[in-house]
């Protein structure tokens, strides 16, 4: 106790760097699964996954994932129902960056869907692997 009071910076950076070793393990259990680009073209091409952009309409329109269906995380809650009929397929969530689409995989798991995934690093992610994507 007594190293503690006398050495108490050091003792707060030793906590906030350990932190910060287990931000990512922490980061990554919610939101539920993570997929990588690769995991998530294999499961639209081999379980004809639905893929589920939640960015703005406007941000969707610059450019998207091939086959993908546009509903803004902001409107989840209220569209939800349209997606009823994918319940038994595999769905793949993604936002722009991945950070926010963690709330849509726990939203449509509490609306009966069984397989929601999160894409890793979102729609930034898909550009950067080189991936095809589509323009309006």
């Amino acid at each position: 106790m007594d190293f503690i009071l006398k050495n108490w910076a050091l003792v707060l950076i030793a906590a906030v760097s350990g932190g910060m070793l287990l931000w990512p393990l922490v980061r990554k259990s919610a939101g539920g699964p993570w997929v990588s680009t690769l995991q998530a073209t294999q499961l639209m091409n081999r379980e004809d996954a639905l893929v589920v952009d939640l960015r703005p309409a406007a941000e969707f329109a610059q450019g998207h994932i091939l086959g993908a269906r546009n509903i803004p995380l902001a409107d989840l809650v209220r569209r939800a129902g349209e997606l009823d009929k994918f319940k038994a397929k595999p769905v793949i969530v993604h936002c722009a960056t991945g950070n926010s689409s963690g709330n849509g995989v726990a939203l449509l798991r509490g609306n009966g869907f069984g397989n929601v995934v999160n894409l890793a690093g979102g729609y930034a992610a898909w550009q950067q692997a080189g991936l095809p994507v589509e323009k309006k």
